[in-house]
């Protein structure tokens, strides 16, 4: 994939503008920028993070309560994956704020275990990383990798993270059509922070 053209197309269209901004735009505005982060983040262009950053601020600002758990998961892995540990201090803590630790929806529980276990809060992120590997409309290589970080278990942290990037290689549809596994570069990101280190194999959905 040509990744710069794939960049600047994404950042073209967050540019655009046609009328009022309401909760829906906000929310593909956030979108589009993270896909030009991702297609910056292949290309090895540091101006991936200023676009991880714009997204998880669009996804943050579209936040209007209810459910929609996506949404802070999105401004989490933004953020992680631009490194932007004040906006990781903040946001991590705002995510535990809505309930999502406690959340029904396997989505919520997701955005309370990345919060957790970024800002390294491992007894806490245990429990909730094992409530989703009790889940059967969860991915469980993802809940698996989720607690395996938790518990510091490095073998299975190596197993799980592999298929999660098996899991992108072979899927049909990815956000934006950028075809990044970047559930898998959150988890890197996260196993980091427990002082996991697995160097990911090579693979054409990896930077």
């Amino acid at each position: 994939m040509n990744w710069i053209p794939t960049a600047e197309e994404k950042k073209a269209r967050y540019a655009q503008q046609h009328g009022e901004l309401d909760e829906r735009s906000i929310v593909r505005k956030g979108n589009t920028a993270y896909a030009a982060a991702l297609a910056l983040l292949m290309a090895g262009d540091p101006e991936a993070s200023d676009w991880f950053r714009k997204a998880a601020a669009r996804w943050r600002e579209s936040w209007g309560g209810g459910e929609s758990w996506g949404r802070p998961v999105g401004v989490l892995k933004a953020s992680l994956l631009a490194r932007d540990e004040a906006a990781v201090e903040e946001l991590a803590p705002w995510t535990l704020e809505l309930g999502t630790a406690t959340a029904d929806s396997p989505i919520g529980r997701y955005a309370g275990a990345i919060a957790l276990l970024a800002l390294g809060r491992w007894p806490e992120a245990r429990h909730v990383t094992e409530s989703l590997r009790e889940r059967d409309d969860f991915p469980r290589d993802v809940a698996d990798a989720l607690a395996y970080i938790a518990a510091d278990d490095v073998v299975g942290y190596a197993e799980a993270i592999e298929s999660v990037v098996d899991s992108f290689e072979t899927r049909d549809e990815h956000l934006e059509d950028v075809p990044v596994a970047d559930t898998a570069l959150v988890l890197q990101e996260l196993a980091r922070r427990r002082g996991i280190d697995h160097a990911l194999r090579a693979s054409r959905v990896l930077p």
